[in-house]
């Protein structure tokens, strides 16, 4: 039988990182924070097809420059999934939609200026790239596949994020690197022998999160517990 603790973590980190691209809100104010002012960034520097980076609190954004002040990015979003109206689609996403797309797994590959995208953080240009060498595809054919690509997608924070896209868009092949790290966290927990009390602990904490647990996933979770307090 597999052991259902990494599943279980990956579950309880889609849960909670959907943090990642929240936009905090002004302390005693009900409303989005406002996006910053038009020519915020310096615009000049950047090219079609540049990969751009926002690092943020937990992770980091990624999207495609397709030029004239617009980017190409990936981001949780119910609305898509309910509506066709392109209007209400193309207008900022909220918390609550983002948070209801990560629930419900849906997202779009949407078009925003510079300052919608960043939402007023500090900006890296191709940093990626340094990772990639001979695989960096053409700026014009980067941004091609970005464009082809916007509109209505699935989405995982783990398996089909903003960072799959913008590597499948540059360098031909959807990877998360953030998603690799967390991955080889949760096997280096499982395979120290020290760590079952985190392993059930992550396991705990799925259950809260996730309301259930499958049957089978309770004794695999239990049974180390009680061997590391007989131990």
């Amino acid at each position: 039988m597999k052991n259902p603790v990494p599943q279980a973590a990956s579950l309880l980190l889609e849960k909670l990182m959907l943090l990642v691209h929240i936009r905090p809100l002004p302390a005693g104010s009900g409303a989005e924070t406002p996006p910053p002012a038009p020519g915020y960034y310096d615009t000049s520097c950047f090219k079609r097809g540049d990969l751009l980076e926002v690092p943020r609190t937990l992770f980091i954004h990624f999207g495609i420059y397709l030029g004239e002040n617009r980017v190409a990015h990936l981001m949780p979003d119910i609305l898509p999934s309910i509506t066709a109206d392109r209007r209400q689609i193309q207008q900022v996403v909220t918390n609550k939609r983002l948070i209801l797309g990560v629930i419900a797994r849906t997202a779009s590959v949407r078009v925003d200026t510079v300052e919608d995208f960043a939402y007023g953080g500090s900006i890296l240009v191709n940093h990626m790239d340094r990772l990639f060498e001979d695989q960096v595809l053409s700026s014009e054919e980067a941004a091609r596949r970005a464009e082809k690509l916007v509109g209505a997608t699935a989405y995982s924070l783990l398996w089909n994020n903003c960072e799959h896209f913008v590597t499948y868009c540059r360098y031909g092949a959807p990877v998360s690197f953030q998603t690799d790290k967390f991955c080889e966290t949760v096997k280096m927990i499982i395979r120290d022998q020290r760590s079952v009390l985190a392993s059930v602990l992550v396991g705990l904490a799925s259950i809260v999160c996730l309301g259930v647990a499958p049957s089978t996933t309770l004794p695999t979770i239990f049974i180390p517990f009680f061997l590391w307090m007989a131990g």
